[in-house]
């Protein structure tokens, strides 16, 4: 389990780290203003294509097998980043990241469905949780102290010598216990979605700047058809990147579909609150890092009581209860304003970190107790996959609705930190921000409705017999 938490953790931490280094990469290697948040979306989009497919490979090749070799593809990424000397070398490199993130986070879920009896996975869920908000505050804190104090190549840097010894624990303590089942990967699937997904980003982040002109629309087409062709192809080959079959087990689509509305709500928060704390409130990155600190510490204790509630009474309740915390913080942080006292701030993030270790052991027990035990990769693997749809389009949707209260240059230069406002601007920006979190809301009251909803389809399931 410490082995599966650490390839967790080092995921988390370099899914927030690259927040608050955005500024120091963009100066340094001199990455457009638009371009940097690809820096960020180039690495989760990798592993939102490669998840189901990286789970196939642990079905067929071994599930532990293939968590290993993403930590070793994870830490020549971290080593690659930390060498990068222009713009496109960081974006490719960090692509060679997110394919090592995959397979660790594909498969890590597998090889707990593997190692661990249906009654006692959501206490293990529990613990991986936990490995992922220790990650994040990490993330945070490290991302601030290095910034400020040191060099943001050491973000990378460090991954090298944790990963190398993560990797000789697990050769040494991991082995494969699952039955091998060979399985066919969906190429055509997988470049048809992420040409999908890349047209329809690349038209949100340059509307985020830039007006709507023939090439933004041009991008915004191309995706919605590639997208309509990727369904169209799921539908016809063998073995679909998404199986539909899969959506047939109880419970298995709302908690899915759960996933994705939570992460297209939540992930957006994070990136909110620093365009907040260091736009309109003028805190420095290490600062603005400090006042999130005592959510995610909070939320490692919940993480482990919430899986053992899920093991207990069920996914559904923890779940469901979560996600309407989440919905709580988030209706909170849409009344900040300029002169909002900072340790209420403090306490909305405590609500909202509560909410999400309640979630997530949850929702991944469902997922992982519903899926059979041929297709705990696959499951695994789509779990991350729509969780990561929402995550990528949260990032990309947050900056653009909150940049309508100011030029969008300025709202996109603040949010990756190169910039500060104060007067009647910073009153204009956080009204914009308001937008934005409500809009969360939104997404997330429609989470926390799958959630509940597949409370009765749990309860006649095999996953709870």
């Amino acid at each position: 389990m410490v082995v599966l938490m650490a390839g967790v953790l080092m995921t988390a931490t370099d899914t927030t780290i690259v927040v608050l280094a955005l500024p120091a990469i963009q100066r340094e290697l001199h990455v457009g203003l638009s371009n940097v948040i690809w820096v960020i979306i180039s690495f989760l989009l990798v592993i939102t294509l490669l998840a189901t497919q990286v789970g196939r490979l642990g079905d067929m090749f071994g599930r532990v097998r293939m968590y290993e070799t993403g930590f070793a593809v994870f830490v020549l990424g971290s080593f690659l980043c930390a060498l990068a000397w222009d713009e496109v070398s960081i974006i490719v490199f960090r692509i060679v990241q997110g394919v090592g993130g995959a397979l660790i986070m594909a498969n890590s879920g597998a090889v707990i469905a593997d190692l661990y009896p249906r009654e006692q996975r959501g206490r293990a869920y529990g613990f991986t949780s936990l490995g992922w908000t220790i990650g994040a505050v990490l993330g945070v804190v490290l991302g601030g102290l290095i910034v400020t104090y040191i060099s943001w190549r050491w973000i990378f840097w460090i991954n090298v010598p944790t990963g190398v010894a993560a990797i000789a624990i697990a050769l040494r303590v991991l082995h494969d216990k699952g039955e091998r089942v060979r399985q066919r990967l969906d190429p055509l699937g997988m470049v048809t979605l992420g040409l999908g997904l890349f047209g329809v980003l690349w038209a949100i982040t340059k509307l985020a700047n830039g007006p709507f002109d023939a090439s933004t629309a041009g991008f915004l087409i191309g995706g919605v058809i590639f997208i309509g062709v990727f369904v169209l192809v799921e539908s016809r080959v063998t073995a679909p990147m998404v199986p539909l079959r899969i959506f047939k087990v109880p419970t298995m689509a709302a908690s899915l579909c759960a996933s994705l509305f939570q992460g297209l709500a939540s992930f957006a928060v994070l990136f909110l609150l620093l365009m907040y704390l260091q736009g309109p409130r003028g805190l420095s990155p290490i600062n603005a890092s400090l006042l999130l600190l005592p959510g995610y510490l909070l939320s490692g204790g919940v993480n482990i009581l919430a899986g053992r509630l899920a093991d207990k009474r069920g996914p559904v309740l923890p779940a469901t209860l979560g996600l309407a915390l989440q919905s709580v913080a988030l209706i909170l942080y849409a009344q900040l304003s300029n002169g909002t006292p900072l340790w209420w701030i403090v306490c909305i993030g405590a609500v909202n970190a509560v909410g999400a270790s309640l979630f997530f052991p949850g929702n991944s027990s469902a997922i992982m107790k519903a899926a059979p035990p041929d297709m705990f990769g696959i499951a695994s693997g789509m779990m991350r996959t729509f969780a990561n749809i929402g995550m990528v389009f949260s990032f990309a949707v947050a900056i653009l609705v909150a940049s309508r209260s100011i030029s969008r240059q300025l709202a996109f230069a603040i949010f990756v930190g190169t910039t500060t406002l104060h007067g009647s601007l910073a009153s204009a920006f956080t009204s914009g921000l308001h937008a934005a979190f409500y809009e969360s809301v939104a997404f997330m009251v429609i989470a926390a409705i799958l959630s509940a909803l597949r409370g009765g389809r749990s309860r006649k399931g095999p996953e709870n017999r």
